[in-house]
């Protein structure tokens, strides 16, 4: 080996080890950040084998760590009650990392796709209602935000390219449009510090963000042992898991929100299934098995321009999130069948949408009870000659508006034609009965099942209702 072969050969060996050897934290641990109140908050990071870690905090408590063979730590520190005092966190390792004006409040993850990424400021030619009424008042260093760049991975990474910001017009203008209308919200209602991440890409299926070993018993799913050059390498299944969920490991957070599923629509049979292991493998990440997680029901929107079939299978995505809601624990839907745009797959309304998500983690995780937040939903059905009567499960103190030329509502017999329905009401509003001069012997009910269907059907707290079907047709 010549003399200057040794030198490179030294040089790299320095760089490697002082890149190894250094106190490393993901950034989702940094300057602004929010920490979760009164929980034992999981902390980790890297620095060279076998050394000590000390975490020192203002509010008075500590954790050590000790690194693996690999170098990698972890451990958690107790958190105080949350307060608008700015705290600050000593990690002392090979070196000393200091994170400076931290508050301690609540938190929430935002993740999906294109509708849940759209920023403040709007997307393409979509704009969001009324965000120049939440910019303006936006200059608020108690809500904190953390946007997460897109990137994708055929492995699961250890940091993810976002950072804390405090919330001012800038940051703001950017940062998902229902995500930080929820943050305002929450901290209008609880006055405490606010933290919300968010974590999405537009035009991803679910299964790009499902860890592999959840998507190994399904047929068909190929997964790729490389990241490829082109631009659909987010749409390859697990990739945007193992780069944009997975570093956060399990940071606390109060809950999660979701807004996915129009990527779904061409092949709607597996989405239930995909749902159930999406909630279960984030909420095993999160050590938390009743990690809350409330999602939106995909928007009405004209899918026909596409194809035909496209529409039909964009209600069965409904459907299933529909049927998620009421099988898995600790989850709830937003219904959106009045807050839609036939002619934008990127509707407006993003404020409707963000207040019915805090609404229920309003109700559910900080027990403000005086507003309505859920949705009806259809308890029983029952035929009686050429009528069916359908039994909705009202929240209390709500119950339907009655009015004339409901849409939506088709009844069918058994050849499975189906006919509109003239509507009509029980005495306490809570049923509605069914009737076309169409149908002698009804035997099925679709509510929605439409090209793009925008409800009229009216309730007193607001709330639509859901698109159903009671056929398998």
């Amino acid at each position: 080996m010549s003399y200057k072969t040794k030198l490179l050969v030294l040089f790299f060996a320095i760089c490697t080890f002082c890149a190894y050897s250094q106190t490393q934290l993901p950034s989702v641990f940094g300057d602004n950040m929010v920490l979760q109140q009164n929980e034992q908050v999981a902390f980790w990071g890297k620095d060279v084998p076998h050394a000590e870690i000390n975490i020192i905090s203002t509010w008075g408590e500590s954790a050590k760590a000790t690194t693996n063979s690999a170098g990698f730590w972890e451990t958690s520190i107790k958190t105080k009650k949350a307060s608008f005092k700015t705290e600050e966190l000593q990690i002392q390792g090979s070196e000393t990392i200091t994170l400076r004006n931290i508050l301690i409040g609540e938190v929430w993850f935002c993740s999906g796709q294109s509708n849940m990424e759209m920023p403040l400021k709007g997307l393409r030619k979509s704009k969001v209602l009324n965000a120049e009424g939440y910019l303006q008042k936006s200059d608020n260093n108690h809500i904190r935000l953390f946007n997460n760049a897109r990137t994708a991975n055929v492995s699961p990474s250890f940091n993810v390219n976002g950072k804390w910001q405090e919330s001012n017009r800038e940051s703001a203008l950017s940062f998902s449009a229902i995500g930080y209308i929820f943050g305002t919200r929450l901290f209008e209602k609880l006055n405490v510090p606010i933290g919300v991440i968010e974590s999405s890409w537009g035009g991803t299926k679910i299964e790009s963000w499902i860890p592999k070993g959840y998507l190994l018993k399904y047929d068909g799913i190929k997964f790729s042992d490389s990241l490829p050059k082109e631009q659909n390498k987010q749409k390859k299944p697990s990739f945007l898991y193992n780069a944009m969920i997975h570093p956060f490991k399990n940071f606390k957070v109060k809950g999660m929100l979701w807004y996915q599923g129009e990527s779904n629509s061409g092949q709607p049979e597996p989405y239930y299934d995909y749902m159930t292991d999406l909630i279960s493998s984030w909420r095993s990440q999160w050590e938390n098995k009743n990690l809350p997680f409330y999602f939106v029901q995909i928007a009405p929107y004209n899918y026909t321009k596409f194809k035909k079939r496209i529409a039909f299978n964009a209600n069965l995505i409904r459907e299933a999130q529909l049927k998620v809601s009421r099988d898995i624990k600790n989850t709830a839907i937003v219904v959106t069948t009045d807050a839609g745009d036939c002619n934008d797959i990127h509707p407006s309304k993003k404020e409707i949408i963000a207040m019915r998500l805090a609404n229920i983690a309003l109700a559910n995780q900080y027990n403000f009870k005086t507003t309505n937040f859920r949705s009806a939903i259809l308890e029983r059905t029952t035929i009686k000659d050429n009528k069916i009567t359908l039994k909705f499960k009202f929240q209390k103190g709500d119950f339907f508006i009655t009015q004339e030329n409901i849409k939506g509502f088709t009844i069918a017999s058994s050849n499975q034609k189906f006919h509109p329905a003239q509507v009509s009401f029980s005495k306490d509003k809570k049923s509605i009965i069914l009737y076309s001069e169409n149908v002698k012997k009804p035997v099925a009910v679709r509510y929605g099942f439409e090209d793009c269907f925008e409800s009229n059907l009216k309730t007193k707290s607001g709330l639509p209702i859901s698109i159903f079907r009671t056929d398998k047709w």
